[in-house]
């Protein structure tokens, strides 16, 4: 395909799960150990080839505080998809990941397509800290709410985050190729042709001598 397909994205998850981190990973192949906490939200942008389809995406990374919330909310509507991270080393950015589902749900669009991510797994794999959600918990978590799919990432050593944003951009695509393959159940042919009414005869009666005799002449109705 010539054309190049464009989707917006919005990464959503609580504080410190590694949002910016990732889309900096992503669309600039670069990590900051220490950056500014997200104030509202931040854009970033790259292609990425699914097959011989150019897909680019536009990114937007939110702020997890509460106090965002409504700035937040105001982007599903235009997102294609969602890509919803938690910190695999803190137990509780997981939990809150059906608040995150529910509040997406209710503000994008039904077909929206939701991934999710477990992210920080480099800190696990080198001992800096312990996992505490499990990687089996997380593709269950994903199955039973029916996302798209899971991958566990590090944005830091840039683990599966390339993996993870084209297994992201192939639902994406599919769902376009759904839609636009989609038509309409074709509507009924009604013809509207001239009813011909037969007139029935209309039969008149002569009284006579107390009888009625029908007449031979009747006119039509």
């Amino acid at each position: 395909m010539d054309q190049e397909l464009f989707f917006q994205v919005i990464i959503v998850g609580d504080t410190g799960v590694g949002k910016t981190c990732l889309q900096l990973r992503f669309s600039e192949n670069s990590f900051k150990e220490q950056h500014s906490v997200t104030i509202g939200v931040e854009f970033g942008a790259k292609n990425i080839q699914v097959g011989s389809q150019t897909i680019k995406l536009q990114i937007w990374d939110t702020a997890g505080q509460e106090t965002y919330r409504s700035i937040t909310k105001s982007f599903y509507q235009r997102a294609d998809g969602v890509i919803l991270v938690y910190d695999a080393t803190a137990r509780h950015t997981f939990e809150n990941c059906e608040n995150w589902l529910e509040e997406i749900r209710q503000n994008s669009a039904a077909d929206v397509v939701i991934f999710l991510i477990g992210n920080q797994v480099d800190l696990i794999e080198k001992g800096q800290e312990d996992r505490q959600v499990a990687y089996e918990e997380g593709k269950l978590f994903a199955e039973k709410q029916r996302l798209s799919g899971f991958i566990e990432t590090s944005a830091k050593s840039g683990i599966n985050v390339n993996e993870a944003f084209y297994e992201f951009s192939k639902v994406l695509f599919e769902r376009w190729k759904e839609r636009r393959e989609f038509k309409p159940a074709t509507q009924p042919r009604i013809e509207l042709r001239p009813t011909v009414i037969n007139k029935k005869k209309k039969c008149c009666y002569m009284k006579s001598n107390n009888l009625l005799i029908k007449n031979d002449a009747c006119t039509e109705a």
